[in-house]
């Protein structure tokens, strides 16, 4: 206020531009390529010989993927096979603070077609009906013209556009325009054409600009770190431009750096932050929120249960945010499964960068993003620990979170990438122990003996780091369980050696016993039989001692198998499995009984049936997975 007087502020808005001509579509950028089914389609809704409804495409897609681009190259297409005489193109500026209206797009469609700003009639009916007008003449006249409506936020924005008679359209957007026409989902890339792209884009900045050919595999790199996105390509190029003597492996490094890749895709005119930052301010604070939160997750998609979970409101509520969330193409429905939703890596690396912001720092940081991890990891262990509960053997019992085993099975395939990767995550130390332990039957019934392997090395790591001494033998046990299944027996031995060693310190006698029986196995995949058998023999008589026949029955297989690859006389491989099948009989697992009865009659009659196996092939005996 001054002397008495409100200050008033006068606030000007600028519109779309004003088309100027029927001729106005800009080429294609330099190293437009990759996109030729997506072309074909365009071309085929464009087709001015299509009798199957109105010759409009809806080009949907994140920022930066390249709508426009092809929405150009499109247009040329269709111009050079001479199904249109000329073209209006009009910037909606959907993303933009002040986004164009209707009425002020239909302004710059008529003064392109021709109207003297003295003609034109106000904002309304008037404007769109004159519009529809000029396009009929023009039709009359022999003329068909396509209108590409570029950036578009909303339905309401473009219905008014629509043109009338055999005109087209070409509508870009970033979000799923449902009921404009046929709609075109534009993707990133393909690695190969990515670097095409980048090539091609440096070397219309110099022709003897030969880094992607002298650095192939560094070019490959840089592309997947932009990942396969034109606009973050095309700026990656500029700034190469800018530094000719900087080679693609130094470019790739940087960009490799997941702290600060967005920092790295700005050349100070574009800025993919910027574009995803449009995108974001147009969401529901809601929608928002729910964004960030997705950024907590460990592995490359999520289910909807899990963001449910992150979002700590009902499952329905969640549902339609996410549904929004991938209209807005900020979030994809996973493609293989129905129910699953995947992040885009460089958005992913912008919602952590909001997640990080919204956390704040300082006195009083917003816990609840801490929270929602919380929860989400806490869904994870629970789920996986009650889904290994139906891999154990016969008789255990098992969770009534999961129907049967091959549901069980089928969440630990889903969700398998999630877990080994928060198994892994160091600031979940605790978290890595309890998934180490939960994961190990289904990867070893699924032989994803790699990851096996890692995890439970990692399980391991956490049990020394957190002194947890009375899970520190078991996690070793599994270690050589994992080592020998990849026929690393030297190693495996080792820890089987350590891991009995700790069982005995403790007085665990059914831990020694399994310690032995595992020892025996590593002997058997070295060759040193006798030292298999007499581990074995060990095994078999300290389960007994404690009564545990099922583990019993597995015991006196492996013995039978070891004297079987030592050459031992069919007698005494026949009463092993015998054995074996008696102890099974004692534990009331009937199929594993039934099982080994087959291979000790196979003994007698080496061309007889083989045996039937109800569970992974095995080479080791694990402890209970709860350590």
């Amino acid at each position: 206020m001054t002397n008495g007087t409100m200050a008033v502020k006068t606030y000007v808005q600028q519109y779309a531009p004003v088309p100027t001509a029927l001729d106005a579509l800009p080429q294609p950028p330099a190293g437009f390529t990759g996109r030729e089914d997506d072309l074909a389609y365009i071309l085929g809704v464009l087709d001015p010989d299509r009798t199957d409804g109105p010759a409009v495409a809806v080009l949907s897609g994140w920022g930066g993927v390249g709508k426009t681009t092809l929405a150009y190259a499109s247009g040329h297409a269709a111009q050079e096979r001479g199904w249109y005489t000329g073209v209006l193109l009009v910037d909606l500026h959907g993303y933009d603070p002040y986004p164009a209206q209707a009425e002020d797009a239909l302004e710059a469609l008529l003064r392109s077609l021709g109207v003297r700003p003295e003609h034109l009639p106000p904002p309304g009916a008037g404007r769109e009906a004159l519009y529809r007008s000029q396009l009929n003449a023009r039709q009359e006249a022999g003329e068909r013209l396509l209108v590409v409506a570029d950036n578009a936020s909303a339905v309401a924005q473009v219905q008014p556009l629509l043109p009338p008679g055999h005109h087209g359209m070409l509508v870009t957007s970033r979000h799923r325009l449902t009921g404009l026409g046929r709609m075109r989902t534009v993707n990133s890339l393909q690695p190969e054409d990515a670097v095409a792209l980048l090539e091609a884009a440096l070397k219309n900045n110099d022709p003897d600009d030969v880094r992607v050919e002298q650095e192939p595999e560094a070019a490959e790199r840089v592309a997947s770190a932009c990942g396969y996105l034109p606009l973050a390509l095309q700026i990656t190029a500029a700034l190469l431009a800018q530094d000719p003597g900087q080679p693609l492996t130094e470019r790739a490094d940087a960009l490799g750096d997941a702290e600060g890749i967005l920092d790295g895709l700005s050349d100070g005119e574009r800025s993919l932050r910027t574009m995803f930052d449009q995108s974001l301010e147009r969401l529901t604070p809601q929608e928002q929120d729910l964004f960030r939160l997705l950024s907590l997750n460990p592995g490359p998609d999520i289910a909807t249960p899990a963001a449910t979970v992150l979002a700590d409101q009902p499952q329905a509520a969640t549902e339609r945010l996410l549904a929004r969330l991938a209209a807005s193409h900020l979030i994809e429905r996973t493609p293989a499964a129905r129910g699953r939703w995947q992040m885009h890596d460089l958005l992913r690396a912008y919602a952590h960068e909001q997640a990080e912001a919204a956390r704040g720092r300082g006195r009083a940081p917003n816990r609840r993003y801490d929270q929602a991890r919380g929860r989400l990891i806490d869904y994870y262990v629970q789920r996986a620990e009650a889904a290994d509960t139906h891999l154990d053997p016969p008789g255990s019992p098992a969770s009534s979170w999961f129907q049967d085993r091959p549901q069980a099975l089928a969440w630990f395939d889903a969700e398998r990438e999630n877990l080994i990767a928060l198994a892994l995550d160091h600031t979940s130390p605790r978290t890595g122990l309890d998934l180490g332990f939960a994961l190990g039957s289904y990867l070893r019934w699924r032989r994803r003996l790699q990851d096996l392997v890692v995890v439970r090395a990692r399980a391991l790591h956490v049990c020394q780091t957190l002194q947890d001494t009375s899970n520190e033998a078991g996690a070793w046990s599994n270690l050589g369980i994992a080592l020998g299944e990849l026929r690393r027996f030297d190693e495996a031995v080792r820890a089987h050696q350590t891991a009995l060693d700790l069982f005995q310190r403790s007085g665990d006698t059914h831990g020694a016993a399994t310690a032995w029986n595992n020892l025996g196995t590593a002997y058997r995949g070295m060759g040193r039989f006798d030292e298999a058998v007499a581990a074995g023999r060990r095994a078999v008589e300290m389960l007994s001692a404690v009564q545990d026949w099922f583990l019993t029955g597995e015991a006196w297989g492996e013995v039978a198998e070891t004297l079987s690859a030592a050459g031992a006389p069919p007698s005494q491989v026949r009463e092993a499995w015998e054995q074996s099948a008696t102890a099974y009989t004692r534990a009331d697992a009937d199929e594993e009984a039934a099982a080994s009865r087959t291979r000790a009659d196979a003994v007698e009659a080496p061309e007889g049936h083989p045996p039937v196996e109800t569970q992974p092939p095995s080479d080791g005996m694990s402890l209970p997975e709860n350590g």
